[in-house]
């Protein structure tokens, strides 16, 4: 008869305990290869910049700078990756940016329209430009990819109609904060922004109990969780990391107006992807579309919403570059959906749909803007800058098909 022996409290772990709490660690990198991955990648990225620009990339100006100048890209980014994830793409995203500015040109400079009626009304003209292109394609059964490239080619000339092939401007000064503006300051004389400090402090509270939280029933459920020293190392760098980036903001005008719009969009269409039951049926339809209508997913549904919120998205993102640009423009959205599809690649996203998650796309839009902004501080022109970034592009791909055939074999 054998007995077995309980090791007394405190001492060393067994060697197969060691392996075990490995084992653990290396499953979750595993499961998270890719965005951990994007996430090294992006942290080399700003790295190599800084020291190449001898600190001018993360000076606070240019940090406020960067989040402006990608504002519309990565709102763009988070539709599109929700569109990549339910298996259908959408190629109309940069024609309805400039049809959405156009006509928030017109209503404001030719209609003396108030700018928060027009920026509403705006949003409507996407929801009804996205369920236009979700009917045919959810509905008629047309491919996403003839769908939208029509509609490329229809609100690209639409754009030209309104404009008259001219541009419209001025804007309103509160609709060119939307872009332009940063949150007031409140509060007493300090060297920092007091707001900004106040949602920095916000931001690493939620982020702790979420954490926390998510540990607590992944433990609640016998499910594998890292190691405690290794959770606690890990609670540690994500606080350091936004206090640095808050001092940052602070020490300049403080959070500009579009990274709130951002913040707001990636907890909601974050939430809903993870935790609503349509964001699980997004999942499920692209991951297995045969199986997903045979456990009850109403797919045509599903696909209409998906593509009325990219239109929202689309338009939401047209209004922001008006601003920044203060105009309606007829060249306005240029290859801003190669933009917004690469962004979602190289943030996680599967050509065969299912994978992905919101966060991923903001990441990879955010390896794109740093690349944009850094090689434009070194004086690389933009043949190369192109280059680059179709490499980019490729390698996060290449990793992405490397990644599932060893997970496969």
């Amino acid at each position: 008869m054998t007995t077995t022996t309980t090791p007394p409290r405190g001492a060393s772990p067994t060697p197969s305990e060691r392996l075990s709490t490995g084992a653990l660690l290396l499953r979750s990198v595993r499961a998270n290869m890719r965005q951990y991955g994007m996430l090294v990648a992006l942290a080399f990225i700003v790295l190599l910049f800084q020291i190449w620009t001898d600190g001018t990339l993360l000076l606070p100006n240019n940090v406020s700078n960067l989040i402006q100048q990608n504002g519309y890209i990565l709102i763009l980014a988070m539709g599109m990756m929700i569109v990549i994830i339910a298996g259908h793409i959408d190629l109309s995203v940069g024609s309805l940016v400039a049809f959405v500015g156009a006509m928030a040109a017109v209503m404001m400079v030719k209609g003396d329209m108030p700018w928060v009626l027009a920026l509403v009304l705006s949003l409507l003209i996407g929801a009804v430009a996205g369920a236009w292109q979700g009917f045919f394609i959810a509905y008629v059964g047309i491919p996403s990819f003839i769908v939208t490239l029509a509609g490329m080619l229809l609100f690209r000339g639409l754009t030209q109609i309104v404009l008259e092939g001219q541009s419209l401007a001025p804007f309103p000064d509160g609709f060119q904060n939307i872009a332009k503006g940063f949150i007031p300051e409140m509060g007493p004389y300090t060297q920092y922004h007091n707001p900004t400090l106040v949602l920095g402090l916000v931001a690493i509270v939620f982020l702790l109990l979420r954490e926390w939280r998510d540990r607590r029933r992944q433990l609640a459920y016998d499910l594998d969780t890292l190691p405690q020293g290794l959770w606690v190392a890990k609670c540690v760098a994500m606080t350091a990391a936004v206090v640095a980036f808050t001092l940052t903001l602070a020490s300049f005008h403080g959070v500009p107006v579009v990274m709130l719009i951002m913040c707001a969009l990636l907890l909601l269409l974050g939430y809903v992807m993870r935790n609503a039951v349509v964001g699980r049926h997004v999942y499920a339809l692209g991951g297995n579309k045969a199986a997903a209508q045979l456990s009850g997913v109403k797919d045509k549904h599903v696909t209409f919403l998906v593509f009325v919120n990219m239109g929202v998205l689309a338009a939401l993102a047209g209004c922001v570059y008006a601003a920044r640009l203060n105009a309606g423009t007829p060249q306005a959205g240029l290859n801003f959906e190669l933009e917004a599809i690469a962004a979602s690649f190289i943030g996680g996203a599967s050509m065969s749909g299912g994978v992905g998650t919101v966060m991923g796309a903001v990441i990879g839009g955010l390896v794109l803007g740093v690349l944009n902004n850094g090689m434009s501080l070194v004086g690389i022109g933009t043949d190369y800058q192109q280059v680059i970034k179709g490499l980019v592009l490729l390698a996060a791909v290449g990793f992405d098909v490397w990644n599932k055939r060893k997970i496969g074999r």
